[in-house]
């Protein structure tokens, strides 16, 4: 008798360390910070790269397989990927290969009998909410290195400082929206990061980036930046741009202005801005479907 599991463990697992260790080793790690990254014992890489971990030629040949790996490696070399959320998309993969794939294939050959037994293998949620919040995560950190390594967002940086953010699908409150804690801030011409990205974290871009999808816009990403009439004319050129009042409570008032603005419904995109009041900076907000996106337009009028 030999469950699927032990495929996992004995042939899955081994092939796709070697091939993970394989990959950072060429994009520079060291064998301690393999180790570190992979979560295993510096030996146990020795043995990786040495070739003397035997690895299934099913699995290596695998396309879904090598693109993880790619974009695993590449997420923990850059940051994007903490381990956690790298264990969260190898884990995801290996669910999927266990119903009816590639695992359950390896499986059947293992067991033969298999083959001929109407059996269903009951697996993990692929969608499940700790793979949305780490990939919600993941896109804030993007968001943030493209701002941060672009020339002249420091800049755009306000008073009250800037934050980065993107929310869940379901996203009902602050705490189901993700951002810096504390907001980015320009310190000597550079975007300072306090912390890393966190749920909960940001109650005033959180706030409208809340109210604007209760009002029908499509989004999940926020910007915030100085205000400016030529950063809004230059936004403003290939989306739809909507003023709220600043005076009013934040909710409600961009809400009603957004409401009112009769967005496209395929709208994907979205910038507001109020100008101020006594005691209230002016402040633009960039909406698109994720914190990257977002980033990834305020990049783009530098």
């Amino acid at each position: 008798m030999r469950f699927i599991e032990e495929v996992v463990v004995d042939e899955f697992l081994p092939t796709v360390r070697s091939m993970l260790a394989e990959d950072l080793r060429d994009r520079g790690f060291t064998q301690s910070e393999v180790a570190d990254a992979l979560g295993i014992s510096q030996s146990a890489v020795s043995k990786y790269a040495a070739g003397d971990v035997a690895r299934h030629d099913r699995v290596v040949a695998d396309e879904r397989v090598r693109d993880i790996v790619e974009r695993v490696g590449e997420g923990l070399a850059s940051g994007d990927l903490t381990p956690v959320a790298a264990l969260v998309e190898i884990e995801v993969l290996i669910r999927q290969l266990e119903e009816g794939d590639l695992l359950a294939d390896l499986h059947e050959a293992a067991m033969p009998a298999l083959a001929d037994a109407d059996v269903e293998f009951s697996v993990h949620d692929p969608d499940s909410g700790l793979r949305e919040r780490e990939r919600v995560l993941t896109s804030v950190r993007r968001g943030l290195r493209t701002l941060t390594n672009a020339s002249g967002f420091a800049g755009l940086i306000p008073n009250v400082g800037a934050n980065v953010a993107e929310c869940l699908a379901d996203a009902a409150t602050v705490d189901d929206v993700a951002a810096v804690p504390g907001r980015l801030v320009d310190v000597k011409g550079r975007a300072m990061v306090p912390g890393e990205p966190e749920f909960g974290v940001s109650e005033h871009v959180a706030t409208v980036l809340l109210a604007a999808r209760e009002a029908g816009a499509d989004v999940r990403g926020a910007v915030n930046l100085r205000y400016d009439s030529a950063t809004v004319e230059a936004l403003a050129a290939d989306r739809p741009t909507v003023e709220f009042d600043a005076e009013r409570p934040t909710r409600e008032a961009v809400a009603d202005a957004v409401a009112a603005a009769g967005l496209p419904a395929d709208g994907e995109t979205l910038v507001l801005y109020q100008t101020g009041a006594v005691g209230i900076e002016p402040i633009v907000y960039v909406l698109a479907p994720t914190a990257s996106e977002a980033a990834a337009i305020v990049r783009g009028i530098l």
